[in-house]
């Protein structure tokens, strides 16, 4: 009990005094997450939309990579990563290895198949009709996407809330791939894992209260804006 007390009022403290190294590290890592999710946003709409609306030879393969995608476990994706960015790998020419662009790379290939998922079963959702009377009604092909896009806006904004709140909650994968490097790839995760390794229970769960609070205003946003569009 005293350690939770003592987490709180550190950060209370960290927080108040605006400690330089907590809010570099805590923005780094909403940056981090939010560029990730942004980036899976674009791809997995798109393909989540393509695979809902079209039937072809090995989509239900596809379908269930997907849903593996969704459960993988972060330092399984941080492996593969860390190997195709190693000096000696297929994509070791880049040089970003222990960057905060490798940890975007992972945290895209983390959040991707969640947002396709969610996207791929909204689509699936809508009714069928639906679609058939946009097109009677002389609507383009990109016409009838956008419709349906915003007819499923409020499931998507639940794709986002999931990618956001599976990437910025992740360690695994952004230890491997960013090696927790002071004043470059350190975010809160991994300052939480080396700072409860260190003994320091009282930072660690600072550092754990400004993660959860910066999940809960992340997810307050879009939480407001998808109440918001709810259709009365």
């Amino acid at each position: 009990m005293d350690l939770i007390v003592e987490g709180i009022i550190q950060a209370f403290v960290l927080l108040v005094h605006g400690d330089p190294e907590v809010m570099r590290v805590a923005a780094l890592s909403l940056g981090i997450s939010l560029a990730a999710t942004v980036i899976s946003l674009f791809i997995g709409v798109t393909l989540g939309t393509a695979i809902g609306l079209t039937r072809f030879y090995g989509r239900r393969f596809l379908v269930s990579l997907i849903n593996t995608g969704m459960g993988a476990p972060p330092v399984v994706v941080g492996l593969i990563v860390t190997i195709m960015l190693w000096r000696n790998g297929p994509l070791g020419v880049l040089h970003i290895l222990y960057t905060p662009y490798a940890m975007v790379i992972a945290q895209c290939v983390i959040s991707l198949p969640i947002i396709t998922g969610f996207t791929m079963a909204s689509i699936q959702q809508v009714n069928p009709k639906l679609r058939l009377q946009i097109l009677a009604l002389g609507a383009s092909h990109g016409q009838l996407l956008w419709l349906l896009l915003r007819e499923t806006r409020l499931p998507l904004l639940s794709a986002v809330m999931a990618g956001f709140g599976a990437i910025i909650s992740e360690v695994g994968a952004s230890m491997m791939v960013g090696g927790n490097i002071t004043g470059q790839t350190r975010v809160l995760t991994t300052a939480i894992v080396m700072e409860t390794g260190k003994g320091d229970f009282g930072l660690a769960f600072a550092l754990s209260l400004i993660l959860m609070a910066l999940v809960y205003l992340v997810n307050l946003v879009l939480t407001l804006i998808q109440q918001r569009s709810r259709p009365r």
